[in-house]
Order: structure tokens, then C-alpha cells, then sequence
């Protein structure tokens, strides 16, 4: 089996995901490829203890990413970092000839996004994606066959969203996600906006127009101190828009990004209506997909109970239950599968694309733009 070495710049959550899908890798079946990491960087070396003692390889850790970059035994790297480091990380990465597997939004902004975009054009010989696990659910993979398949019909109507409560309690001490400086205008757009339009851009769903409603609801927070502190981003964005399919037709799409909605612990949802097939699946309730075909006569929604039915195939037997790490590894699956072998058969089993997070930051751009203005933008115009 190939050994692909891997660094980890940014050892928070999203690290530690990381690795513990590297840890459950022997989960996969039929995989000719294996990540192995073996070198860990962050500012805080604190970070570095719990990698050594869950990761047996690691032979260098450092506080100083360009020193991890430069080692030659590393051939890919995964970056989590705060959004305002991603244009220098990332474009020093790909300089570095490092395939690179990065965090939502890729760029703390539109300028931001086409700086990573076009480093990685420039070194066509890297491979260059952005995190986003939830298409990997059995129901959603099972959701989008029918979109692949062209069996909707015509589209009527696309809901699309992800809510959470992270931020509910006004009295959670601030973090860098509500600072300007560090997110971005964005706020919540850029830290749940890939995972609401990954399915979306990659059907092949272009938004023309939309009018944006962005939501400002706890103003301060207490820093360490217990002080007030403002809070200078978005909490809620809901994007009303008008949009074109892969024909050129247009329907409605609502997207939803909220990090303040009540009754939700972590609930990402997909809901697409059409004249032929109508689906609908959420979180929530993460082995069902529902389902409605109309043929004539009578409507009926079936709700079709799925296992572990996956893109990347595992040990697991498919009548069990599947959940987010197992997601993780399925993205990372897809990741390193798609590096090796190329992109698979399958449209929905790989990860996003750098040209998708441009659509997203065009996007949350006009998202801005709308809400500022109170009106609707043209996005054919750009």
C-alpha cells in the first residue's frame, strides 16, 4: 500500500478530525492508499501533545509553518486555520509544491479567494480542495444519484441549509469568528456557506440574482476579562435567490446559514422539489431520505432508510448506522482517492473544487452588497 505523507497546519477541532480519520483508515476497504502523518505545526505548542500521543509518526512538530513546508518528506498538507491566514498559507503552500487540503472559505474574502485561485493555476501539479463533509451521508449520496440521473423533472424549488446553536447563549465568551480582522465581513456565511453550496455548484446550479437578509443579534460578548466586547459579525444570513439548472431555467433557491437557531444542535438540510421526483433529507434524522414521485394520481412521500451505504467502501456492514466522523473519513477518502486515481465515476463523491469556493465568494460578496443596499444584485452582471 502507498504511504502519502501528510502535515497538519492548525492543530484545533479540525486537526484532531483529521487525524482520527488517519487513525480509522483500516475502515476503508479496497484503498491502495494510505495517509500517514508526520509532521504538526501551530503557534501554540501546547497544541503538539495530544497529536504525539494519538499520532505514532510524527517526526517533526514546529511552530513555524514555513519550517514544515520545507520538508521535503511531506507531500500534502491539511490547513486550519483562522480565515484571515488563508492566503498566505495556502499560496505558500502550493508554492511549496504541497497538495493542500483547506478549510472553508479559502480566503478571508473575494480578493482574497482568486490570490489562492490563482497561485494554484500557476502550479497546475498540485492538487488543491476545501473541506466540506456532508455530501458523504448515504441518504445524501442516494439524494443527489437522482439529481445526477436527471430524474427530478423540472426544478421547482431548491431549500438549502445548515443550523446550529454554537452561539445561542449570549453569555459565550467571543472568539475569533466574531472579529472582522480575523473572519471577515462574511461572519457566518464564511464559516457554514461552503457546506449549504456544495451540492448546489455542483449540480450545476448558478445563482442569477439574489436578495440577502443578514441578521447582527447578540452585539457583544464578554471577552476573558468578562468585559463586553462588540461583536462585528454576521450571526445569521438568509439568501433569497433566483437561479438558473444546467439548462438555463430558472427557479427559486433559499439558503440558509445560522449560527443562532434554536431547536438545532448542528443541523445541515437539503430540500429539492420537482415535477417528476421531490427528496428531502436532513440531519436530524440521518438515516432517512424522503421521497416523492409524482407519476399522476395520488402523492406520497416514502421515507427510505439507509445504512451505511457509502461513496468509499468500508468494513462496515451496510445495515448499520453511519454519522459526521464517519463523513469526515468519507471526504478524506474522497480526497486522497481523487489524488491518486483521479475523480471517480460518481459526480457528488469528491470534495469541492477551488473554482466552487469562488462561486461562494461571489456569492457572500453579493450577499453583502444586497443587505447593505437593501436590494437585489444581479450576479449575471459581474
Amino acid at each position: 500500500m502507498k504511504i502519502m505523507r501528510f502535515g497538519i497546519i492548525g492543530l484545533g477541532l479540525m486537526g484532531r478530525e483529521f487525524a482520527s480519520s488517519v487513525a480509522r483508515w483500516c475502515h476503508l476497504s479496497a484503498f491502495d492508499i494510505k495517509p500517514e502523518i508526520i509532521a504538526i505545526c501551530d503557534r501554540n505548542p501546547d497544541a503538539f501533545s495530544w497529536f504525539q500521543q494519538s499520532c505514532s509518526g510524527i517526526e517533526q512538530k514546529t511552530t513555524d509553518y514555513q519550517k514544515l513546508l520545507q520538508n521535503d518528506q511531506v507531500e500534502a498538507v491539511f490547513i486550519a486555520v483562522p480565515h484571515h491566514l488563508h492566503e498566505e498559507i495556502y499560496c505558500a503552500a502550493i508554492r511549496a509544491g504541497k497538495h493542500i487540503m483547506g478549510e472553508k472559505p479559502f480566503g478571508i474574502d473575494l480578493g482574497a479567494n482568486r490570490a489562492i485561485l490563482k497561485t494554484a493555476s500557476e502550479h497546475p501539479q498540485v492538487f488543491v480542495r476545501c473541506t466540506s463533509q456532508f455530501p458523504f451521508f448515504p441518504a445524501v449520496q442516494k439524494l443527489c444519484s437522482y439529481i445526477e440521473e436527471d430524474q427530478l423533472g423540472r426544478l421547482l424549488e431548491v431549500s438549502a441549509g445548515f443550523l446550529h446553536s454554537s452561539d445561542l447563549d449570549p453569555k459565550k465568551p467571543i472568539n475569533w469568528k466574531r472579529m472582522i480582522r480575523y473572519n471577515g465581513e462574511y461572519g457566518c456565511m464564511g464559516d457554514l456557506g461552503m457546506h449549504v453550496c456544495h451540492v448546489p455548484f455542483r449540480a450545476g446550479w448558478r445563482v442569477a440574482n439574489l436578495r440577502a437578509v443578514l441578521s447582527d443579534i447578540v452585539t457583544h460578548r464578554p471577552d476573558a476579562a468578562g468585559n463586553p466586547v462588540a461583536c462585528e459579525t454576521w450571526d445569521n444570513a438568509t439568501l433569497f435567490c433566483e437561479t438558473t439548472d444546467k439548462n438555463g431555467t430558472l427557479f427559486p433557491m433559499t439558503l440558509k446559514m445560522h449560527r443562532i437557531a434554536p431547536g438545532h444542535k448542528n443541523t445541515w438540510y437539503l430540500d429539492v422539489w420537482g415535477t417528476k421526483t421531490s427528496l428531502r433529507f436532513s440531519t436530524k434524522y440521518p438515516k432517512t431520505l424522503q421521497i416523492l414521485h409524482y407519476r399522476g394520481g395520488d402523492q406520497n412521500w416514502q421515507n427510505m432508510d439507509t445504512g451505511f451505504e457509502t461513496a468509499y467502501k468500508t468494513i462496515t456492514g451496510s445495515i448499520f448506522e453511519f454519522g459526521f466522523t464517519d463523513a469526515w473519513l468519507q471526504m478524506w477518502a474522497a480526497f486522497v482517492n481523487e489524488l491518486q486515481h483521479g475523480s471517480p465515476e460518481k459526480l457528488f463523491a469528491t470534495c469541492v473544487t477551488p473554482e466552487e469556493t469562488n462561486l461562494g465568494h461571489r456569492l457572500f460578496t453579493a450577499a453583502l452588497a444586497s443587505h447593505k443596499h437593501q436590494k437585489t444584485v444581479n450576479m449575471l452582471n459581474e
